[in-house]
């Protein structure tokens, strides 16, 4: 299991709730995700203050665009300091290498770079309005080898796909899984979920939860339940 496989989604629209959420979180026992709605809300100025709080900052904004562009966004994040940043792997070759070779020009400390596979959000039945002619299993498999061909760190994935990701591609290729839900919660819009040990014994090996800590009556209270039942996972191998 990876070092503080939690990622704690701070999707909030400002800093202050994002930052105040932030304040009453361990950073030994978690990372954060700063996504699209607050970094267009608060800017870097909320990743910079994360990581002075001691966290480790996944800025998830999913880069898709021409090359270039997507290289000049990579070295900024970089420069920046964030922990991990993550580019869509249907931006094609072109797009993923400039990115793995923006991210290698920085010095310092580099993030790990991820790709994008098939939103969780998206059942098999959507692939098809969206061009996809291939199952589910294939497209991800695809997006995947692109990736490590690319050179990039891993990938975002479903921890349903994670056994076969693992077995396919190795240890050491990261695999970082959203749609994870606790056992009483609802799916809201993820098709594809699992729970936090399921996951991590199918193979994840970072777990990006949103609303089952940050809306529950007691986050600190579930980010701690859910971190040490990954602990006594661990303790049992």
């Amino acid at each position: 299991m990876s070092s503080k496989p939690i990622i704690v989604v701070l999707d909030y629209d400002n800093a202050s709730d994002a930052l105040s959420l932030a304040d009453r979180l361990d950073p030994t026992m978690c990372r954060v995700k700063v996504g699209k709605e607050l970094h267009t809300a608060a800017g870097p100025q909320v990743v910079e203050a994360l990581m002075a709080r001691g966290f480790d900052v996944f800025l998830d904004l999913k880069f898709h665009d021409i090359p270039n562009t997507v290289a000049g966004a990579c070295k900024v994040a970089a420069s920046q300091g964030v922990w991990m940043v993550n580019v869509h792997a249907c931006g094609g070759k072109k797009m993923l290498t400039a990115a793995r070779n923006a991210i290698d020009s920085v010095n310092g400390n580099k993030p790990l770079l991820i790709g994008v596979t098939v939103l969780t959000s998206l059942a098999q039945s959507e692939l098809l309005e969206i061009g996809l002619d291939a199952n589910l299993p294939a497209s991800v498999l695809r997006y995947a080898a692109l990736t490590q061909d690319a050179g990039l760190d891993g990938v975002v994935c479903s921890a349903l796909e994670a056994t076969w990701l693992k077995d396919r591609f190795g240890k050491a290729f990261k695999l970082v899984t959203p749609g994870i839900r606790l056992v009483d919660d609802v799916k809201g819009d993820q098709a594809r979920v699992v729970t936090p040990v399921d996951a991590i014994k199918m193979g994840a090996d970072y777990l990006v939860i949103g609303r089952s800590i940050t809306q529950s009556a007691d986050p600190v209270a579930t980010l701690h339940k859910i971190y040490n039942d990954l602990k006594t996972l661990e303790m049992s191998k």
